[in-house]
């Protein structure tokens, strides 16, 4: 199961969201205003083709001559002799004429389109019961400009459509979003006011761990007191940058800070503070060595470390026996694996295991009831730095997450 990919900051999602909603709704008022234009241009065009035919049969069936046809309308007769009587001023139209000549021959009916550099002229033959053969050719200019006519009007208010339905969308879109963005803004609020108000008990903490630990060298206290002392101490001081590093994050104007961080040392660093929780559950817990030149990134190690706790906590907490965490170079990455050998995952939590509030049941995690977040941080933190997570399973039993980071560009030797 993949993480997601590297983060966007939320007010640009939430503008994005907003602009796609306006765009979407342009799109679709433009298919509809597309495909009426379509259907109604398609409508006048049969209506008026059937009126052509209609108005030619109607002449060939009244006329006795070719003298007073319909307007815009020529009318042509076959004489006995082979020639051809035409209404005065009519078009010189060769094909009519051949049309006409046929029809006479063979008495076959013929309609069709006739087009000349500037006209299009609908033309029919027809010979008579009597024997008469008679051709008529319809201008068909001012059907063209009917059909132009409403071509132009119903893009005109499509256009006009189409831009009400983007600032309809895009109005929409906003009133949508707000309430994310609400949600968002009360989010952030939290997270700086609760790691505020933590700061002060949590430096008091700090303070007094350090006087207990100056006093216990004073009276000379046995070495795994002050070894103790020491990590504590060490502890306080690392929450309080974890203090730092959520108020950065609650702070969309802030930038993160972006440093080389060795993660095969933050892995080994991890796992000697592990290493307490894992011995008393008899669990025995391997990390990787650092200073591995090959296993360095760049971003927070402060987010990354909180990254690689959470899911060494997961691990020692689901392991029967080990947890392993490993460090190595793929390529134009850096991965970190975190493997236990416990019970596995649950395959209905599987699909889900990177969302917030997600968790075991508390029969499966001894009654101890967790609330969902540890990896869904793991997530964000490790998306964030443009890199991925993900759990890649085992063959037999157990569970492995892998985090994968892109590794920084190697500088060519000058020479």
């Amino acid at each position: 199961m993949s993480g997601r990919g590297p983060r966007v900051p939320a007010e640009t999602l939430l503008r994005r969201t907003g602009r796609r909603l306006g765009v979407q709704a342009a799109a679709i008022v433009s298919v509809i205003v597309v495909l009426l234009t379509g259907t109604a241009v398609l409508v006048v065009v049969r209506s008026q083709h059937t009126a052509a035919e209609d108005l030619l049969s109607q002449a060939l069936e009244r006329a006795d001559d070719v003298d007073d046809p319909p307007s815009a309308m020529w009318l042509s007769q076959l004489g006995p002799d082979g020639t051809i009587h035409r209404t005065a001023g009519s078009p010189d139209l060769p094909a009519a004429d051949d049309a006409l000549r046929q029809t006479g021959a063979t008495g076959a009916r013929q309609e069709f389109d006739l087009h000349t550099p500037d006209r299009e002229y609908r033309v029919q033959t027809s010979r008579r019961a009597d024997g008469s053969t008679f051709g008529a050719a319809l201008d068909l200019r001012a059907n063209h400009a009917e059909r132009n006519r409403l071509i132009a009007a119903m893009l005109g208010a499509g256009g006009v459509s189409l831009l009400l339905a983007a600032a309809a969308g895009a109005w929409l879109g906003r009133r949508a979003t707000e309430p994310l963005s609400t949600a968002l803004t009360l989010q952030r609020r939290f997270v700086g006011d609760a790691s505020h108000e933590l700061r002060t008990p949590l430096t008091l903490l700090s303070t007094r761990t350090q006087l207990l630990r100056r006093r216990l060298r004073s009276i000379e206290a046995d070495a795994e007191t002050l070894s103790t002392t020491d990590r504590v101490v060490a502890d306080t001081q690392r929450l309080a940058t974890i203090l730092d590093d959520l108020l950065l994050a609650a702070d969309p104007a802030a930038a993160r800070t972006s440093e080389t961080v060795d993660l095969a040392g933050l892995g080994a660093e991890v796992v000697a503070e592990a290493e307490p929780a894992g011995a008393e559950r008899s669990i025995r817990i391997t990390g990787p060595t650092a200073g591995d030149p090959e296993a360095t990134v760049r971003g927070s190690a402060t987010a990354l470390r909180r990254a690689i706790t959470a899911l060494v906590d997961n691990a020692v907490r689901h392991a029967d026996r080990s947890v392993e965490v490993s460090v190595h170079r793929a390529r134009r990455h850096v991965v970190l694996e975190v493997a236990d050998d416990g019970a596995g995952v649950d395959p209905e939590l599987a699909s889900r295991l990177f969302d917030r509030f997600v968790s075991a049941r508390p029969a499966d995690t001894g009654g101890r009831r967790h609330y969902g977040l540890g990896l869904a941080l793991v997530s964000d933190i490790v998306a964030s730095h443009g890199g991925t997570v993900e759990l890649a399973g085992r063959a037999h039993r157990g569970t492995v997450f892998r985090i994968t980071l892109p590794a920084p560009r190697r500088r060519r030797a000058q020479g």
